[in-house]
């Protein structure tokens, strides 16, 4: 009888086997780890662009002393998009991920405007400081698209995988819901990096 059960529990072992391979619940997991991966890239080029702005801020003030309320508006939008913080954990909240896209906005938007201030003085235009500062600030807001593109990507992978037949049930088993996307009210307008040409006449 022992042996007949162990017969038994050996041979539904063989059987299930196969099925627990195909479950989904390696590639769900993998999936997972690969958007929040791509969050934290979102994030950390967004800090990047966060970080350069307090030097151009000052460079631009050196040479703009009387644009104060622009400088103002500037810190204060990257204060509040570095305040909003949106981990890898809860980018499926959507609440929280709007603030985190309208705080991003804003400070892009308040960006754009102290460019637009620095065209009206020509000698910032010629300074070393700030045409470096101007190329990283390019640089980053290129690397920003690309890193929402990557987890535009990851998310849309996840949330297909958690979807599709059976790993479906492994998702609802184990309770993966779907990831939110990065969206923007504006699309057109914030998906274009601010203008930082201070060549054109």
């Amino acid at each position: 009888m022992q042996t007949l059960r162990k017969l038994l529990g050996t041979m539904l072992t063989l059987i299930m086997l196969p099925s627990l391979s195909s479950c989904g619940y390696n590639a769900i997991q993998t999936q997972d780890e690969q958007v929040k991966g791509s969050w934290s890239e979102v994030v950390n080029m967004y800090q990047r662009r966060a970080d350069l702005i307090p030097n151009l801020v000052s460079t631009v003030k050196g040479y703009a002393k009387q644009e104060q309320d622009v400088f103002v508006k500037v810190t204060e939008a990257r204060a509040k998009a570095t305040a909003v913080n949106v981990s890898a954990d809860t980018i499926s909240d959507p609440v929280k991920l709007k603030q985190f896209q309208d705080a991003q906005s804003q400070l892009s938007s308040s960006l754009g405007r102290l460019l637009v201030v620095s065209e009206n003085y020509p000698q910032l235009k010629s300074d070393q400081n700030f045409r470096d500062l101007q190329a990283q600030l390019e640089g980053t807001e290129n690397r920003i698209t690309t890193a929402r593109s990557r987890y535009i990507t990851s998310v849309q992978s996840y949330n297909t995988l958690i979807r599709s037949f059976p790993e479906n049930l492994t998702a609802k088993m184990f309770g993966a819901k779907e990831k939110a996307i990065f969206t923007v009210e504006n699309e057109a307008a914030v998906s274009k990096a601010p203008t930082v040409d201070f060549n054109a006449k």
